[in-house]
């Protein structure tokens, strides 16, 4: 039956967290319809998944849930697959001839396991060393929450706002850490609430030892006020 062949490829597959790449994998006709157009074709998928669900749908509670959950995919959730929401990096020249290492931390991540689209939270930690350009404090931010606002791996997020930075600052010497708790870990599977999983990205300068070390003690300094 073709149910039986539907669950036991879950089976097979598991937990298994296999990624394709360092891109966000999108179909050619990403955006071929506009946003109104996703928000109803995702409105009906969700009703009819709470249907088979069994919930009834005509409770003061739920009729509106469809609706919600589609505007918030679209317009929230996974609002960075859009590139026209790319964050425009605003890109000055160091006049001040700052040449150490600048780091921004504990920027708050909230993201989407794709494998189960299940919440990922934490924080980020990212830093450069100017070449001669700096950048806008808070579009650090904005960055991180740009590629945050997709169904994400982990892996790839942290080396996606790597680059992008780099390609604003035109410097290699760009590094990010990522620590946070996957709720489809925390939530459901092992259950287990205390993990979290740390992934990183050095180029260029951060590659080097005693640069590494300097960033990473930075992210344990106590700046709690």
């Amino acid at each position: 039956m073709k149910i039986d062949k539907i669950l036991n490829e879950i089976d097979e597959l598991g937990d298994a967290h296999a990624s394709s790449s360092a891109v966000t994998p999108l179909r050619d006709d990403a955006f071929e319809l506009s946003d109104i157009e996703k928000i109803a074709l995702i409105k009906d998928d969700v009703k009819h998944m709470m249907e088979t669900l069994g919930l009834d749908l005509t409770d003061d509670s739920l009729k509106g849930t469809p609706q919600r959950v589609a505007k918030m995919f679209v317009n929230e959730v996974f609002a960075g697959l859009d590139p026209k929401r790319k964050p425009k990096a605003s890109i000055f020249e160091n006049k001040y001839k700052y040449g150490e290492m600048l780091v921004e931390k504990n920027i708050t991540v909230y993201s989407t396991c794709e494998h189960h689209l299940l919440p990922i939270v934490g924080r980020a930690h990212v830093a450069y060393i100017s070449n001669g350009t700096v950048i806008g404090l808070s579009k650090m931010n904005r960055i991180v929450d740009y590629y945050a606002k997709r169904p994400q791996v982990q892996e790839r997020m942290t080396m996606q706002i790597v680059e992008e930075l780099q390609n604003a600052l035109g410097t290699p010497d760009v590094a990010c850490v990522v620590d946070a708790k996957h709720l489809c870990v925390n939530s459901r599977g092992i259950r287990d609430i205390e993990s979290s999983t740390v992934t990183s990205e050095f180029g260029g300068a951060f590659k080097q030892k005693e640069v590494k070390r300097e960033f990473l003690d930075y992210i344990k300094l106590d700046t709690s006020f």
